[in-house]
């Protein structure tokens, strides 16, 4: 066969078989670069042995690196960088030299890699990259970009890519001898000043025209054609001048990143970028040896646990040290404790300068490959971590992210309404409340936005919202009503159930970011759930409905508000029993749930979830029914009755956990034909002020029971007599109606919001 058609085969051969792979590492849910790799790694010369001109495929798949590199330059964002700049620089930049400089001390203490230190700070380097694909997707996926961890990780992996350049420019510099290498690294340091100061000059003047030039040609292949050209010409030049080719492509990418034509840019390199990085980590692949890896599993096993528990134990001192949380520093941690794509590249030259040999290199991508394919796991096992350690009472106060940092001045402490998210959402929503004259009190741990809160004069809280410390601190259970823009669905989640432990009776409306969240959120106690890309298609058809006259504004206006009260049914797909049940316990996994059996005497037997009204009256929330023929009903609604031999699936803390129980056995009271339950609040001028339950004995003067006491965020089921009511305390008072109607003066229930009654006698009713 000739060899320039041998060539079109292998690669055909290569490209055909990293789609497969990738195609079925996605679709057991794993990056797709590990498909890449073992698609390359069975038809290279250590698989079957397919590949015949393999010099000339890794030539081409060089491309792929100064692609990857120029579009990572061009992605690179100064503005995001800023949002995190202290962690970012500081923190990434800490990581960064701390992970070299324990690799070179280890190195040096085992005597590992020999004498040379130069050794240790490549080996340094490749450890203290982490994957931005993999931890950008994994983040993606669960909605959590925006989360205090998810903006850290962000921060730390924009820092990480940034200095990939500086470590590629470096390498061949420490390929010298020991004594000169200080020299080397200096010399090469020097080169890159040089380079940039020209690299930032020619971004300023020359490549802004350059590219308008090129745009005003309206030739989509003209422009590619440019800018080709231009990464690679300049990825040439830093070749030249004693630089790699992949800082060259970087630093191309650079350039472009602040022009107007970015994006532009970025759109039409993609698809140039995807072919050649697959061509790339396949012809990695093609280098792997399968033997000599499956002959050193336990080694890379072993490797595999060091770095994960050694970067852990670099990122989560350091994320706490620049003030965050303990929790999100342990994400965080456990989020990049993986070896990123790009140490691919750095081995790879590395291997290329002699700095590592083929055993040693193998380790690596060994190591790496294992990192990259568990960190989506232990990404999804972290919220049953910390439901474990949070039910540890030694563990629990640690992990509590109640830390208020700031409180404005001039905050309301009655009739407000409280914002949770100072984002887009928050900002325009708090814009209008303003405009009404309404006190607003906002909720937010973003710096950068309490600022923005300062400078506008608004009412700030600044902290994390999922905290009843920060939720308290706000004013949550004296306020009007509450709205939570939260960009991610756990926080949202968590943030619901905290306010309405606060007060029961609170009005929230709540964003949900994804359809398949809206039944939790309503389940979860809240009264309206606004779906933002459901509500443009309301609008929008409202519009055109109205303007072509089709229908009146009112009868469009029912049609609307019915589809709103569906909770937007007619829009959500259909999905399987199967699929609504898998939504459910992965929306539920970030709280306090248990399976509990609803017992066959319980007085709950035959009503109604409307008549119980059990997360009124216990806080505890009902998520789903398990029936005793094996159906399960997710989600149910106010007129699903319980029967007898149901399995509740119940949300709450452990102490409204407890209250159901009390609740479900009928040693609480139940709400009933005669009776009711009813949450009071005491209030400074109520005359059971100061006074303990045994002085008032409401329980035999009137037939009514102090069920229930919430206090400062606290759930406090049967107090004892000697337990004296405060200002703010909420009292649950459970008894006759006619004993509840003669205490309304004593616990000021006038003031209070009543419960919905089953089942109320007109003529009783009245007495109320």
């Amino acid at each position: 066969m000739q060899e320039d058609f041998r060539l079109i085969v292998d690669l055909v051969l290569v490209l055909g078989v990293a789609a497969c792979g990738g195609l079925l590492a996605a679709l057991l849910r794993q990056p797709v670069l590990l498909g890449y790799l073992i698609g390359g790694m069975i038809i290279g010369p250590a698989g079957l042995g397919l590949i015949k001109e393999l010099i000339q495929v890794e030539t081409l798949a060089q491309f792929g690196v100064a692609f990857l590199l120029f579009a990572l330059g061009v992605e690179f964002s100064f503005a995001e960088l800023k949002k995190v700049k202290a962690i970012a620089l500081g923190g990434g930049g800490l990581q960064i030299a701390l992970t070299i400089l324990v690799t070179v001390v280890v190195c040096g203490l085992t005597g590992a890699w020999g004498t040379l230190p130069a050794k240790g700070m490549f080996l340094g380097c490749i450890l203290s990259l982490s994957s931005t694909a993999v931890v950008l997707k994994c983040l993606m996926e669960r909605n959590e970009t925006e989360t205090p961890h998810g903006q850290v990780m962000l921060g730390i992996l924009v820092v990480q890519d940034l200095a990939l350049g500086l470590m590629l420019a470096v390498l061949p510099a420490l390929n010298q001898p020991a004594e000169t290498i200080g020299i080397a690294v200096l010399t090469a340091l020097a080169s890159i000043a040089l380079f940039a100061a020209g690299a930032i000059a020619a971004g300023i003047w020359l490549i802004p025209p350059l590219l308008r030039l090129l745009a005003r040609t309206e030739s989509k292949e003209l422009f590619l054609l440019g800018v080709v050209a231009l990464c690679l010409g300049i990825a040439l030049l830093t070749e030249h001048l004693g630089l790699s080719i992949e800082m060259g492509a970087f630093v191309a990418g650079l350039m472009i990143s602040e022009v107007e034509y970015a994006d532009q840019t970025l759109t039409y390199v993609e698809p140039l970028r995807d072919i050649f990085a697959s061509l790339f980590f396949a012809a990695i692949g093609m280098l792997i040896d399968p033997v000599f890896l499956w002959n050193n599993l336990e080694l890379i096993l072993g490797l595999v646990a060091l770095v994960f528990v050694g970067k852990f134990l670099i990122i989560t001192p350091l994320v706490k040290l620049f003030g965050y949380p303990l929790k999100t520093a342990i994400i965080a941690g456990l989020g990049l404790a993986q070896i990123g794509e790009f140490s691919f590249v750095l081995a790879s030259e590395g291997q290329t300068l002699g700095l590592v040999s083929r055993q040693i290199y193998l380790l690596i991508l060994g190591t790496t490959a294992v990192t990259l394919m568990l960190t989506p796991f232990v990404l999804r096992l972290v919220p049953f971590l910390f439901n474990f350690a949070e039910s540890m009472p030694w563990l629990k106060p640690y992990l509590q992210e109640d830390q208020v940092r700031d409180v404005s001045e001039d905050l309301p402490f009655k009739d407000h309404l409280v914002v949770c998210g100072y984002g887009r959402v928050g900002k325009n929503l708090v814009k209008l409340l303003l405009q009404h004259g309404l006190p607003v009190v906002v909720i937010d741990q973003s710096e950068s936005r309490i600022q923005q809160l300062r400078e506008a004069g608004v009412s700030y809280v600044y902290g994390n919202c999922v905290s009843l410390h920060v939720l308290e601190t706000a004013g949550v259970s004296h306020a009007k009503g509450m709205a939570i823009a939260l960009p991610d669905p756990m926080s949202t989640r968590l943030c619901l159930k905290r306010a309405l432990e606060l007060r029961p009776e609170l009005d929230l409306v709540v964003r949900a970011t994804q359809d398949k969240n809206i039944e939790v959120l309503y389940q979860l106690g809240a009264k309206e759930v606004v779906q933002p890309e459901f509500e443009a298609s309301l609008e929008m058809a409202t519009h055109l409905l109205t303007s072509l006259g089709l229908l009146s504004p009112a009868v469009v206006q029912l049609e609307m508000q019915k589809i709103r009260n569906d909770h937007y049914l007619d829009f959500r797909p259909e999905r399987s029993a199967t699929e609504v049940a898998r939504d459910l316990r992965q929306a539920t996994r970030d709280l306090n749930q248990r399976w509990y059996p609803l017992p066959t005497d319980s007085p709950l037997i035959g009503m109604s979830i409307e008549e119980a009204d059990m997360r009124y009256l216990t806080g505890a929330s009902l998520m789903a029914i398990r029936r005793a023929n094996g159906d399960e009903i997710d989600y149910p609604n106010n007129k699903t009755k319980l029967a007898e031999g149901d399995r509740l699936l119940i949300v709450g803390a452990d102490e409204e956990l407890a209250a159901l129980a009390e609740f479900a056995k009928g040693q609480a009271a139940v709400p009933g034909e005669n009776s009711a339950c009813q949450w009071v609040t005491v209030n400074a001028d109520t005359p059971t002020l100061g006074k303990t339950l045994a002085d008032l004995d409401i329980g035999k003067q009137y037939g009514v029971q102090v069920q229930a006491i919430r206090r400062d965020g606290k759930f406090i089921r049967y107090p004892d007599d000697g337990m004296d009511l405060r200002v703010g305390d909420q009292v649950l008072l459970c008894g006759k109606l006619t004993g509840l109607s003669q205490l309304q003066q004593l616990f000021a229930i006038a003031t209070s919001v009543p419960l919905s009654i089953p089942v109320v006698k007109a003529s009783e009713a009245e007495t109320l």
